[in-house]
């Protein structure tokens, strides 16, 4: 069994991917890359890239990506390429030897862009996951640019093959022939950092769903429609029916289990019930934005865990995780 206490640390980057006529001569992909880009606390991000357009939180630079759209250095198609397990398999080719591929990807505002991949990085954690590196190429600058968006802890970030895709409600989608590169500062990636590779399999259960349901938990979309509810560097615990991870009930520097409080249980469709919410917003905040889908209603989950309002029936699927928080004004 395991514990995990998660900061969450979201930051939105705003670069410019507008298009413009694109110049005669190009750069290179996948040459040195600056180690920081300017970021601004407003936010969470799913995919972890940044944003296409300022003023909509759930937009990004990068959604999806084409898996028989692939390119080698020097033009060569490459084919037969699939995903196994979070990552990028090419029969007969060495993983190193992807390195310099062109891939062709969609932003969210439906434009195509050009996708890089500069490196391949076995996890130190576990081997068997790889993060890569990668490079968009931005018409407006006409330059190759890292599209995963920097922090102050995770100041080079990369990325990790998953499979599928994500809309901007916040929904995964299969998508045969596309696939998301989740950069690590989003929540798709954080999740499966956190214990809950949406491939993998605990007791014999996929843990796909819990994947999801950790990407409501991350961003505290309680309605399920993309709407984040969460502010910087507000610490979580979060514990699974699986025990993939336990609730973490010892002190440490950066948790204090008495300061703590249930906040919600989670399905991948967003909150199951809500006991409050982690920014300190009126429970009839939550329930008029999403009308119709909660009603009042007491649910011991048991463990202290208590919830106030619920799933209406008929709409509510098994809650997979829950979650406590310190909460706004603790």
């Amino acid at each position: 069994m395991k514990r995990l206490l998660v900061f969450v640390c979201f930051l939105i980057g705003v670069p410019a991917f507008a298009a413009t006529p694109q110049q005669k001569q190009r750069a290179r992909p996948c040459q040195d890359q600056e180690a920081q880009r300017s970021v601004w606390p407003q936010g969470t991000l799913l995919w972890g890239t940044g944003r296409t357009a300022v003023e909509k939180e759930m937009s990004s630079v990068l959604v999806s990506v084409d898996l028989d759209k692939v390119r080698l250095r020097g033009g060569t198609r490459l084919k037969e390429l699939r995903i196994e397990e979070g990552r990028l398999v090419a029969p007969s080719r060495a993983r190193n030897k992807l390195v310099g591929s062109v891939f062709q990807g969609t932003a969210s505002d439906g434009q195509r862009v050009e996708v890089a991949l500069c490196a391949a990085e076995p996890s130190a954690r576990n081997p068997s996951m790889v993060w890569y590196r990668i490079e968009l190429w931005n018409k407006q600058s006409a330059a190759w640019e890292n599209p995963c968006v920097a922090t102050s802890r995770v100041p080079s970030p990369r990325a990790l093959v998953v499979q599928g895709v994500w809309d901007e409600t916040g929904a995964r989608q299969e998508a045969p022939g596309r696939f998301t590169f989740a950069c690590e500062n989003g929540a798709i990636a954080k999740c499966i950092s956190w214990g809950y590779a949406p491939w993998a399999k605990k007791d014999g259960h996929s843990l796909a769903e819990l994947h999801q349901a950790c990407t409501r938990m991350a961003r505290a979309d309680y309605c399920g429609d993309g709407r984040s509810h969460t502010r910087q560097d507000n610490p979580i615990d979060m514990y699974d029916d699986l025990a993939v991870l336990t609730q973490t009930t010892e002190p440490s520097r950066g948790w204090q289990p008495e300061r703590a409080s249930f906040e919600a249980a989670w399905t991948p469709e967003g909150a199951w019930c809500l006991a409050r919410t982690r920014e300190g917003q009126a429970l009839e905040t939550i329930l008029a934005q999403c009308p119709g889908r909660f009603e009042p209603g007491a649910n011991d989950l048991g463990d202290g865990d208590r919830c106030t309002v619920r799933r209406k029936e008929g709409l509510a699927r098994r809650a997979l995780l829950r979650n406590r928080s310190y909460g706004k004004d603790e």
